[in-house]
Formats: structure tokens, sequence, C-alpha cells
């Protein structure tokens, strides 16, 4: 697809998007949807999920059904900021410093084991995704638009790693926490595989231009009451003000609950316009990483511990939720 005139064409974009992504990812139908609200909101997304349970896979599966420049970043604990933004290099032909592009020039930057890049690293991405430039011995370079981060995270190994910085993880506009598929998809996967083994020939659903005016037409034309504002602005607040979090959503995270209603509306009902439910729907992803809970909630809880699907954090945000009034 190359032109978006309508709201409509936002909804096919986005089922075209999810049938390429369909012949290769079994399920994970609610993570593709936050992937493509992402893409249209401007924003970036953290995948966050055990080994081995499609992280990277969905990743190159989406980047692959839109026709955008894709690079690939392995973090490592040796990786450098340069290794990411480029550097300039010496030419003795020209007798000048030419500067060579690194990864982050392209319009999905896939970043895999993020919290494996060292703190100076992991820095160098945060200029990009608030500013969409970096800047390199004194001089600022645009990034191609549309841009977009996917990083992915494992958050059961923690040798060799860093922790992600809160103003770097603000950033990110949802943290969808990906899990074990069940026995049916797990089935489908292996008769998947079976078939087509790794193979992975996805065709391109959209193009830049047909992306950049989703963007543009979402923001313009979905409309938001101010019911719905002061209701966003209400749950948001009662994160801040629950007894078991230490520091809850700021006003980007705020901002990041309107856009990311905003596109739920579009992809999953073609609508128009927001309702609560649609705030409900996306705000534990856009949420969960926002959120410092309290050090000794975390010591008691044995749920923590027990598996990855963050309870303590998911009770939180369904309290904050049901706290607010809902506008009518």
């Amino acid at each position: 697809m190359t032109k978006i005139k309508k709201i409509e064409d936002i909804q096919t974009l986005s089922e075209d998007i999810k049938t390429e992504i369909r012949r290769f990812v079994v399920g994970y139908e609610d993570i593709s949807n936050d992937l493509i609200i992402t893409l249209l909101c401007g924003g970036h997304v953290l995948l966050e999920g055990i080994p081995g349970i499609a992280k990277t896979y969905l990743a190159k599966a989406f980047s692959g059904s839109l026709s955008l420049s894709m690079k690939r970043i392995q973090a490592t604990p040796d990786l450098m900021p340069a290794d990411i933004v480029g550097t300039r290099i010496y030419n003795p032909k020209t007798l000048e410093f030419e500067f060579r592009h690194g990864p982050i020039f392209s319009n999905l930057a896939v970043v895999d084991e993020i919290s494996r890049a060292p703190p100076k690293t992991q820095s160098a991405l945060l200029e990009a995704m608030q500013e969409r430039q970096v800047t390199v011995d004194g001089f600022t370079l645009n990034l191609k638009e549309p841009f977009m981060v996917i990083a992915t995270k494992n958050p059961i190994e923690f040798e060799g790693t860093f922790p992600l910085p809160e103003a770097q993880l603000d950033r990110f506009l949802m943290r969808p926490l990906m899990t074990y598929p069940g026995k049916k998809e797990e089935v489908e996967i292996l008769s998947m595989k079976n078939i087509k083994g790794d193979v992975m020939d996805v065709k391109p659903a959209a193009e830049a231009s047909a992306i950049l005016s989703a963007q543009k037409l979402m923001h313009k034309d979905v409309q938001v009451s101010d019911g719905i504002l002061d209701y966003i602005a209400e749950i948001v607040r009662n994160t801040r003000k629950h007894p078991k979090v230490m520091l809850g959503g700021s006003p980007r995270g705020s901002v990041a609950l309107l856009y990311a209603a905003k596109g739920y509306a579009i992809i999953t009902e073609g609508r128009s316009f927001v309702v609560p439910d649609d705030v409900k729907a996306v705000a534990f992803n856009v949420l969960n990483h926002r959120l410092i809970v309290r050090p000794n909630i975390l010591i008691e809880s044995p749920e923590v511990k027990e598996d990855w699907s963050y309870k303590i954090l998911q009770e939180i945000i369904h309290e904050a939720i049901e706290q607010a009034v809902v506008p009518v």
C-alpha cells in the first residue's frame, strides 16, 4: 500500500501487515498489534521475554512486512556508541574526514538483547529515540523517517548485562511481555518449521509514504473527548499515588497512553474516536515499564519469582484503572 487517505485505509494497512506476519509467526496477535500501534504513533517498542520465544524473529517478520530499511544491532558488553551511530574516518585520497553512518541510520533499528550493551552505548540511543537525530563530533545528523527502535530484552539472565536506566525505558512507547505459546500454537510452530524451515520471504505490505501518511492521519483525525483526556490523566496520576509504587507514570507516559489508545481504536475497530475500553486495552503495555515498585513489595511477594508475567505490576495498573472515573 502506498497511499493512506482515510481511517479505513489504516485498518486495511494493519491487516495487510498482520497477514504477512502470520505467514511466519504463530500467535502473538496482540504483540503484532502493539508493533503496528507503536509504528503509527512514531514510537519505539521493547519486546521482553525469555529466550527462544521468537522476539527477534517477530521483529524481523514485522520489519520485512514494510518497505523500509532495517538494520540489526546485536548488543554485547563491548559495543561502543560509534558502533551504533557511526564515526568520522580520515580518507587519505581526499585528505578529509568522512562520516561512516552506523546502523541507527535506518527506518527500523532492531536492537537485540539491549541490556547487554554498556550504559555509554545505551545512552547513545537516547538522542536518536527522542530527537530523531544523532550528534557526532559536534555535527548533528537527522535520521530517516519513519524511524522506530525495536529492542528485545531477556528478563532472566543478569550476568554480563546492564540495567536500562529509567530515562531510557521511558522513551519506549510500549513494553509487551511475551510468554510461552499454548500447546496448540507450539504444534503449529513445529508444523510450519517442518515445511518451511527457517526461510523467511516476507512480502512488503506498506511503503514509507503510507506509514507517514497514516501517522499524520491518526494524530489529526482520531478524536479524543475531554472526558477521555481526563480519564487518561487520572489513571496515570493514580499510579503515582499507589502505596506499592515508589515512582509512578510520568507525563510522557500520559501522552504515550493517549497515542496508543488512538492507534488501538483505529487498527482494531476502524474507529475515528477513542473510548475508555481503548485506553484500558493498552494501559498495561504502555505503563508497566514506567513504574518503580517499592523494594519491600518485591521482596515480600513470591509471585514475582514464580513467573515472569509481572503480576504485581498488573495488579497496580488494574487498580489505577478501577479507581479512575469512567467518562460517560
